[in-house]
């Protein structure tokens, strides 16, 4: 059975009261990664390729009347079809007897992006990332919520103590 909103905020550092939805809370864009070179997944191990941060750019936006044009700030990232590593703002700590799932929000599907994670295992506590698939340009500015991030209670033997614990925590 999945968490309350109110539940998973206690779970979840750094929330406003506008991400915590009714089964979940609201992950936020805080980085953008491209990755540049090849990864390595192995039977005895992984190498992570080579990422490197975009970043937002200004840019003069026709305004919707086709009228006078403003600046934007350099909060916006702009980001042809293509993959990228989103890294959310939020630290999220999954407690005991409880697994986490991230879901993107209906909003980026509805803009031709999809976002993909992996579980989230009781015990893991870090500020995570997802691949987001960009199938038509898109903007997405820095703190805009593209995620929802759920608690489902769960069995397990163990907590998770792996290579990402307390990742981009410190």
């Amino acid at each position: 059975m999945y968490a309350s909103g109110a539940f998973v905020a206690e779970h979840v550092e750094s929330v406003a009261d506008e991400q915590v939805q009714p089964n979940g809370v609201d992950l936020t864009v805080e980085t953008v990664l491209e990755q540049r070179e090849p990864g390595r997944i192995t039977r005895d191990g992984k190498t992570i390729g080579e990422r490197q941060a975009l970043q937002p750019e200004e840019r003069d936006t026709p305004h919707e009347d086709g009228g006078e044009q403003w600046r934007e700030d350099a909060e916006t990232f702009y980001l042809p079809p293509g993959g990228y590593i989103l890294q959310y703002a939020e630290t999220i700590s999954v407690p005991d007897d409880h697994v986490g799932f991230l879901y993107p929000r209906s909003s980026l599907m509805r803009n031709s992006c999809m976002l993909n994670t992996a579980v989230w295992d009781a015990g893991y506590t870090g500020k995570g990332e997802g691949l987001l698939q960009v199938h038509h340009d898109v903007e997405l500015e820095r703190g805009a919520r593209v995620a929802q991030f759920v608690l489902a209670e769960a069995d397990h033997d163990e907590v998770y103590d792996g290579d990402y614990q307390n990742e981009r925590t410190e």
